[in-house]
């Protein structure tokens, strides 16, 4: 199919009565399903209400929107954010995608305070105002966590460190989004605009944030289609999507003929890990190796100095990670005791540690989770809210090991080898 305006399929309604007039969107039809699929700006009053008409006007006997059940919670339900178990996002090691969909939200915040729209208001009310008039509501994107993890797959552990860094710098960031952001926003996406600088000219970052998900969505869409009754004339589906992802859901849901199921099996998939950590081998042996060397060339002074430097090292730099965090006594001591051993376990970070015990001597309130959007736009409100407190103990207590762990082994090289 062509864009929009020179699109040779029938509109459902009258020109006159269009609500697709203007709008861009393509026709799809196979299977026995007749697929609108309308292209909306997430920063948009116009998307709106050509979602709410093309709702309205009883064309449509399903509708799908590019959400997944999380987003449309945090969407629908101010409270969905106080309703998280931290310890358990700190347990189940989800502390990264904790702090992505935190600035996400931030930088959500601060461009419905520049234009005064809610972002992905046009995405909410085709779910809502399907439901009221009793449609079928399919919600066919990719749930954000698998999206961020399949991308920091693809990534060097250059390429991962900028991505940490960019969210860290979203959270804090409170200045106004940029003209160019805004445009791209309107002809894009949101995860990628959200992303920045780290989504353009990365095709592993754009592979899985923009051209996954188009796959993704459309066997979502197929799905969903199958499952609805054959009948006399074509089932008619409106799918709410982002702009930028309209050439490339149309095609995929022209063209692909695989079997769903294993499609979004395939594209739900976490990659494993190398299941041999080399780094983390590499560094143990170093370390426990140079402990062994130290105490066979010089005896027991020389091998006791090595592993009090090493402790010394990699605990006081956690501990002071943790304490510049705001941490709780306890929660240094932690860091203190876990910092010289997690970088010898490739499951294992002191961060976690720290921020584990944090969370459970100063466990977060109703108050702090609700007030979290707001303060994470303040350096105070950083260290004021039990959240974003316990966020930054994990950030803090990892740097303050990684930089020890880089600390202890110089020294322990210029002790071996001086």
């Amino acid at each position: 199919m062509n864009d929009t305006m020179n699109d040779p399929t029938p509109s459902p309604l009258p020109a006159a009565h269009d609500p697709l007039a203007g709008q861009p969107h393509q026709i799809v039809e196979r299977d026995g399903i007749r697929y609108t699929l309308l292209g909306t700006a997430h920063v948009s009053r116009s998307s709106v209400d050509a979602v709410r008409a093309a709702v309205a006007s009883g064309t449509y006997d399903s509708v799908a929107v590019e959400l997944d059940a999380g987003r449309l919670q945090s969407l629908t339900d101010p409270d969905a954010l106080a309703k998280l178990d931290l310890v358990k996002v700190l347990r189940e090691g989800k502390t990264h995608l904790f702090a992505a969909n935190l600035a996400l939200a931030a930088y959500q915040r601060r461009l419905a305070e520049q234009l005064d729209v809610e972002p992905g208001a046009e995405l909410k009310a085709g779910a809502l105002d399907a439901r009221e008039r009793g449609l079928p509501v399919h919600l066919i994107d990719r749930e954000v966590g698998l999206t961020f993890k399949r991308a920091l797959h693809r990534l060097s552990w250059w390429g991962r460190a900028k991505i940490s860094a960019g969210i860290l710098a979203g959270m804090f960031a409170d200045e106004e989004v940029g003209d160019a952001e805004i445009e791209k926003l309107k002809q894009g996406d949101m995860l990628e605009s959200s992303f920045g600088e780290f989504a353009q000219d990365n095709p592993a970052l754009y592979e899985a944030v923009i051209a996954e998900r188009d796959r993704y969505m459309a066997t979502r869409l197929r799905q969903a289609g199958g499952q609805q009754a054959a009948g006399d004339k074509p089932h008619e589906m409106l799918a709410v999507v982002g702009a930028g992802h309209l050439h490339g859901l149309a095609r995929h849901l022209r063209e692909d003929n695989d079997e769903p199921a294993a499609t979004l099996a395939e594209l739900e998939h976490i990659p494993e890990k190398s299941s041999i950590p080399w780094f983390t081998i590499v560094l143990t042996t170093f370390v426990l190796g140079g402990f062994a060397w130290g105490f066979y060339r010089g005896g027991v002074d020389v091998g006791s100095d090595l592993i009090v430097q090493w402790v010394l090292a990699t605990g006081a730099l956690g501990a002071l990670g943790c304490a510049i965090a705001g941490g709780h006594p306890l929660s240094i001591i932690a860091a203190f005791i876990a910092s010289p051993l997690t970088p010898l376990h490739p499951a294992l970070a002191s961060g976690t540690v720290s921020a584990l015990v944090e969370a459970t001597l100063r466990k977060p309130t109703y108050a702090d989770f609700m007030a979290l959007r707001d303060d994470v736009q303040t350096l105070r409100g950083w260290w004021r809210n039990r959240v974003a407190r316990v966020l930054l103990n994990f950030f803090l207590t990892s740097l303050g090991t990684a930089i020890g762990v880089w600390t202890g082994g110089l020294r322990m090289l210029g002790k071996l080898f001086g």
